[in-house]
């Protein structure tokens, strides 16, 4: 038994001997499997903070009112800052007003009259659109101080976009300079009719390559310095015989003739970033026979935002222009505009009709005439706007200009105009 048991003993070493050579250890039972509690699941990273959208970081702040007085641009009365502007300013919550020649008489009086609607502004949840017909030739608001601009029709016929270019740009420091930030420029008008009571030399000539080639690099000029450009007159007032400030003119060219004329200037300033676009006062009977074209849903919203694409700021010519005002109520005008597609109405003129504007926008609000969905949209294209302009805080100051320097700038850019044509754009 000894020697069995010693034998047995021996045997149990020489198998612990080959396992550890083997480089393992005396058998063990399985590991057991984790626990689903002892399992480590990886937190999930978090999600990323969505950037705020700057303009629904406005308008969500707003009420219907403010949207609606945004909605609004209007004419001033005198040359200084009345109670009923400073009403529609701090009360009606007015976003935009216009200045006419007979607002701007000298550069001191203009830069009070501008800073003082400014300073009311001040508590304002945007920037006011300070606005302008500024184009040069006959169409200026500038104070006579300053030397003239040429006309659209002598800066077309440099054949210079060089020039255009500087002329614009010219043209936003000049307004910058008294505080204004709108212009209603340029003209996109193709001067096809020269029975044209209103366009005529306002336009950059009578071929839609000149016009779209100039006119484009004078609205670019206009942005450089931070001036909201409006290019006008959607869709087209060139061929026309008739002054829509007395009567409503009648286009009668079909489709094809406007896309392939009145249109194209339009286009490419859309192509090439415009801001905002004017829609004037014209029955263009193939287009729709019933209402002028400001009034217009198929004007707009068919041709201007669906065909051409524009997603930007759609402003009406003035409705206080006989063309409107012969056919309907002014506000019944205001209320079928907005309908239509338009997100700003001017109405340049006469307490008593701005008034009747904002009575009417107000009421086709309150009773569902006028949906929140559209007077939100265009609440936002034009907060978006004022933002992608960039326009100071009415709070700021604006020092006042100095005219000498001013005159003599404007002078160097409009005398450096080709020598081809005979430097027809000289300013003295």
């Amino acid at each position: 038994m000894t020697s069995k048991w010693m034998r047995a003993a021996l045997g149990s070493v020489i198998v612990c001997a080959v396992i550890a050579a083997g480089g393992c250890s005396a058998p063990s039972r399985q590991e057991a499997a984790p626990t689903p509690e002892a399992v480590t699941t990886p937190s999930p990273s978090p999600a990323p903070t969505p950037t705020p959208d700057p303009v629904h970081a406005v308008t969500d702040r707003m009420t219907t009112e403010e949207k609606l007085g945004q909605m609004m641009l209007f004419g001033v009365q005198g040359t200084a800052l009345d109670a009923q502007t400073r009403k529609h300013i701090t009360d009606d919550h007015v976003g935009g007003f216009i200045f006419y020649s007979d607002n701007i008489k000298d550069t001191h009086q203009a830069w009070s009259l501008i800073s003082d609607m400014r300073q009311a502004n001040a508590g304002g949840k945007l920037p006011l659109l300070l606005s302008a017909d500024q184009e040069g030739g006959r169409v200026a608001r500038l104070p006579k101080e300053l030397p003239a601009f040429p006309t659209s029709l002598a800066v077309g016929k440099t054949e210079d976009p060089d020039y255009a270019l500087r002329i614009g740009g010219m043209l936003g420091k000049a307004l910058n300079a008294y505080g204004l930030n709108v212009d209603f420029a340029p003209v996109l008008d193709v001067n096809s009719n020269p029975n044209n009571p209103v366009i005529g030399d306002r336009s950059f000539g009578n071929s839609a390559d000149t016009v779209s080639t100039m006119g484009i690099q004078e609205m670019k000029g206009l942005q450089g310095q931070g001036v909201i450009s409006v290019v006008k007159h959607f869709p087209g007032h060139g061929d026309t015989s008739v002054d829509s400030h007395k009567d409503l003119p009648v286009v009668n060219h079909d489709i094809n003739r406007l896309r392939s004329l009145e249109f194209v200037p339009f286009a490419e300033a859309i192509r090439q970033g415009a801001d905002a676009v004017m829609v004037a006062h014209l029955l263009v009977t193939k287009l729709d026979p019933d209402v002028p074209s400001s009034l217009s849903r198929v004007i707009i919203q068919d041709y201007l935002r669906g065909e051409l694409g524009f997603q930007g700021v759609v402003i009406t010519d003035d409705l206080t222009m006989e063309a409107i005002t012969k056919t309907m109520p002014i506000g019944t005008a205001a209320v079928k505009a907005v309908q239509a597609g338009a997100d700003i109405v001017l109405v340049g003129h006469d307490p008593a009709q701005q008034q009747a504007v904002l009575d009417a926008l107000k009421k086709a609000a309150e009773d569902g005439t006028l949906s929140k969905e559209a007077i939100d949209a265009s609440a936002a294209r034009i907060v978006k706007l004022k933002q992608k302009a960039k326009l100071p805080a009415d709070s700021d100051s604006l020092p006042e200009p100095d005219t000498g320097k001013l005159a003599a700038d404007i002078r160097s850019v409009v005398n450096s105009a080709s020598t081809r044509t005979g430097n027809s754009g000289s300013a003295k």
